[in-house]
């Protein structure tokens, strides 16, 4: 079954304003419009962020032209709230039009140039897009070094995403090099109950639970949860999340009764400052369900799988790589009940939903074809399971 454990990149960096306030007067009164656009996007309402953000973009194309930097800066933060959304397509064309405007206005080493490319490597990497992310970041740190030198907070968040990148690439040791990094800059320049620390231990405990080794993912999961409930309080969603990677540490241990209280917790706390409906409580019910599922608990297991996959769909739409995880999940289920049946249409979408976002040569599209041939085996289909299982090596051996 398929996990689905947080990891804290510093996606919303946004652009400093590039010159003076607007008099009151102004056309469209821009720089009220993206406070209000700003403000919005932080406080996660998305869909007023983007209406407003619209607005002060609009407002700032008419006071200033098409090029000016407050264009870029109204394009940027548009760009962050549709990327907050899931809209990549909306989000990409505005962080690159935002990135130009500024290296034509300021060139190309520029702070504000060097947040812009952050920001649409960012979208790159969560759209399993990884080959145009890597050099954006690259450019970023060198912009960044270049000006605040190589001990920057602003450069350490970017050497964290260019971490995380690595990560999802399952390039460990390259990952693991650039999150002690970030940690050692971030140590040596910011408070020590800074949340900026706890996101990277947070990060390198991920890596080593990747790996199997929870001696040291532990420890530093427990330090990410002291220093986050300190700096925001015990009921904060970052605390949440690191309780949630926590019960994941225990739980590929085996250690479900130490598990159990930290999965309910983080829901808890998820459901309260989030609304039961948001996609990171879907998260933890996802990561809770394969504890019930490892336990054979499988009636719990079903039911958590369902209202899981209920929240991503709402939240991000019927082909979406977490609701492909949940419909898979919810077919092993099935499977170790031998309820071949109801498994197999649910391993078919989830391989739809794959080779439709990912490709279909994409490691997780091997993965489904390999669990949906294993159901014909057990199903006596013998023949159709050879065929998947054909593709699905072919897939491994291309990689």
């Amino acid at each position: 079954m398929k996990t689905r454990t947080p990891i804290a990149a510093m996606l919303a960096l946004m652009l400093s304003a590039a010159s003076p306030a607007l008099p009151a007067d102004a056309p469209g009164d821009w720089e009220r419009l993206n406070r209000e656009a700003t403000s919005l996007y932080r406080a996660g309402d998305l869909d007023a962020a983007v209406i407003a953000a619209k607005k002060a973009l609009d407002a700032a194309e008419s006071a200033f032209g098409s090029d000016h930097p407050d264009v870029a800066l109204s394009c940027n933060t548009l760009a962050l709230a549709y990327d907050a959304k899931g809209c990549s397509a909306d989000a990409e064309p505005l962080y690159k039009r935002s990135v130009a405007i500024l290296e034509a206005a300021f060139g190309p080493d520029n702070l504000n140039v060097a947040t812009g490319l952050n920001n649409l490597a960012e979208l790159y990497r969560t759209g399993d897009r990884p080959d145009e992310a890597e050099p954006l970041y690259e450019r970023a740190i060198a912009i960044l070094e270049g000006a605040l030198g190589p001990d920057s907070p602003a450069v350490a968040t970017t050497i964290n995403n260019l971490a995380l990148l690595h990560h999802g690439q399952g390039r460990l040791d390259r990952a693991e090099e650039l999150y002690i990094r970030a940690l050692g800059i971030r140590e040596t320049v910011l408070d020590p109950d800074d949340p900026a620390i706890a996101t990277s231990l947070n990060n390198l405990a991920e890596l080593y639970r990747a790996r199997g080794d929870y001696s040291k993912a532990g420890p530093l999961c427990e330090r990410s949860i002291a220093i986050r409930e300190k700096a925001l309080g015990a009921e904060h969603p970052a605390v949440a999340a690191s309780l949630n990677n926590l019960a994941e540490i225990y739980r590929l241990q085996g250690r479900y009764d130490e598990a159990y209280p930290l999965y309910k917790r983080s829901i808890g706390i998820k459901e309260k400052t989030l609304g039961a409906n948001h996609p990171t409580v879907a998260t933890t019910l996802n990561n809770l369900a394969l504890q019930y599922h490892s336990q054979k608990r499988y009636a719990e297991a079903e039911k958590l799988c369902i209202r899981a996959r209920t929240i991503w769909e709402r939240a991000f739409g019927p082909d979406h790589p977490d609701v492909a995880v949940s419909l898979a999940n919810l077919a092993e289920v099935y499977m170790s009940q031998r309820r071949f049946a109801q498994a197999e249409p649910l391993y078919k979408r989830s391989l739809e939903i794959v080779e439709k976002i990912r490709g279909p040569k994409h490691p997780d599209a091997a993965e489904r074809l390999e669990k949906l041939a294993a159901l014909y085996r057990a199903s006596g289909k013998a023949k159709k399971a050879v065929d998947l299982e054909k593709r699905a090596a072919a897939i491994r051996a291309a990689q």
